[in-house]
């Protein structure tokens, strides 16, 4: 008789995050370059680190009216940080990724 063990539970994929900008926009340059910054920390940290998936404003109607003002803007999970031009801001938004069971 052999000894089952149980099956490692799996893990649940990560949610991308998401980073709404336009071209030419230097603040959404400063926030991808803070984020790649933030994600290498945390992948030498073995912590999980999600995708980053970029998303152009200019190219739907919906995203430029909710987001012209306020691009920079990243969002993971549901939860969204306007103005993400801090390096904190952004931080605190990846920690909610160590607090998923």
């Amino acid at each position: 008789m052999h000894d089952r063990q149980p099956a490692p539970a799996s893990t649940p994929p990560l949610p991308d995050l998401v980073l709404y900008g336009r071209p030419g926009c230097h603040l959404c340059d400063d926030a991808r370059a803070l984020i790649d910054l933030l994600l290498a920390e945390r992948r030498a940290r073995g912590r999980p680190t999600p995708a980053v998936v970029e998303r152009d404003i200019t190219t739907n109607p919906a995203w430029e009216r909710a987001f012209l003002t306020t691009i920079p803007v990243i969002e993971l999970d549901g939860h969204r940080v306007d103005l993400a031009t801090s390096a904190a801001r952004i931080r605190g938004l990846l920690e909610r990724l160590d607090a998923t069971p």
